[in-house]
């Protein structure tokens, strides 16, 4: 339920309106808008339907939301979230690109890699640290190590930094040492994960699992918001169909569609869904007409070397060529990058 306030409600008459949701036994949630202010009343909504809300002091109108993914609808923020942190803020005019390397594999490597893809013009390096995967004989990452190497490339080239959390009990080291934490395709549908991940206020990174419909991305985000964090990032990084000439398909048409649905920024990772190195130009520049808000991209100092992903990295120089063309389409469609 949403609960949309006069232009010019005062700060008691807000109280007011939060202390009957609350004593109805829902969870009110806040949201200041440009042009209205709204609060939303979270839990069962049979408590709240006998209530005269409509009649409370500063309160226009008292509307139903209709999907199950309350928060991040548009019906319940209807203009679009700008969230980051320190100056990458994703939603708005400015377009941004996270590039590095899919896996963590040394401090040497990764700074070096850090320092030219922020040359190149990305704002955000992205470096798995633990990387558990298919097969237990894999490379699994340097873990906290990996961390550690992480931050020491901030503190070197000014680069915020991005990396997957793949257990809760290490959210609180991922908290204190990057900037935005990713939750994985696998992890997506993790909700004890995306519980944790609402206790913090970091930008969370959510990327699409690979069987997942739109509908399910949004209802994962849900579990985020509705758990206290409202700064969530949705990935679309393809999805399991039939065909098998690429590593996943990816789903140009969720862009435009989430677009409408939530008020949440998304970005395009466009290395996991083509899963070559050719095809990650071509998805990249769709990706920014279709109306992302930024990409995610791999990039390698030497892919045919590299623990894992080697194959959908680009190499630097190729980062820095589709960069500009990236920038020449942005000032086309009327954003900065």
């Amino acid at each position: 339920m949403i609960i949309v306030l006069k232009p010019g409600a005062t700060q008691a008459e807000i109280d007011h309106v939060i202390e009957k949701i609350e004593a109805a036994g829902c969870k009110p949630h806040l949201s200041r808008g440009v042009e209205r202010t709204i609060i939303g009343a979270i839990g069962d909504e049979s408590a709240l339907r006998n209530l005269p809300l409509e009649i409370l002091p500063g309160v226009d109108q008292v509307l139903q939301i209709q999907k199950p993914y309350k928060m991040v609808s548009r019906e319940f923020k209807t203009e679009p979230s700008v969230i980051g942190t320190g100056g990458v803020m994703l939603g708005g005019k400015r377009l941004h690109v996270m590039a590095g390397p899919c896996a963590v594999e040394n401090r040497e490597m990764l700074i070096g890699i850090a320092k030219q893809v922020k040359a190149a013009g990305a704002t955000v390096l992205r470096g798995g640290a633990f990387k558990p995967r298919t097969s237990p004989y894999a490379f699994q990452g340097l873990e906290a190590e990996g961390v550690r190497y992480l931050a020491d490339a901030r503190e070197e080239t000014g680069l915020l930094v991005a990396t997957e959390l793949m257990d809760p009990r290490d959210l609180e080291l991922l908290d204190r040492h990057v900037d935005f934490i990713q939750i994985g395709a696998r992890n997506m549908q993790n909700f004890r994960l995306l519980k944790e991940c609402g206790s913090v206020k970091k930008p969370i990174i959510l990327k699409r699992g690979l069987s997942a419909t739109i509908k399910d991305l949004l209802l994962s985000a849900e579990y985020i918001v509705a758990n206290g964090n409202p700064n969530v990032i949705l990935c679309e990084r393809g999805i399991r169909t039939f065909e098998d000439y690429t590593r996943n398909t990816l789903d140009i048409s969720a862009v435009p569609a989430i677009k409408t649905l939530s008020h949440l920024p998304i970005i395009v990772d466009p290395s996991h869904a083509g899963g070559r190195r050719d095809l990650v130009r071509p998805l990249s520049l769709a990706a920014l007409a279709a109306g992302a808000d930024g990409l995610m991209i791999e990039v390698h100092p030497n892919p045919e070397e590299a623990l894992s992903d080697g194959p959908q990295s680009l190499r630097p120089e190729g980062f820095a060529t589709l960069m500009e063309e990236l920038r020449r389409l942005a000032a086309f469609l009327g954003r900065e990058l």
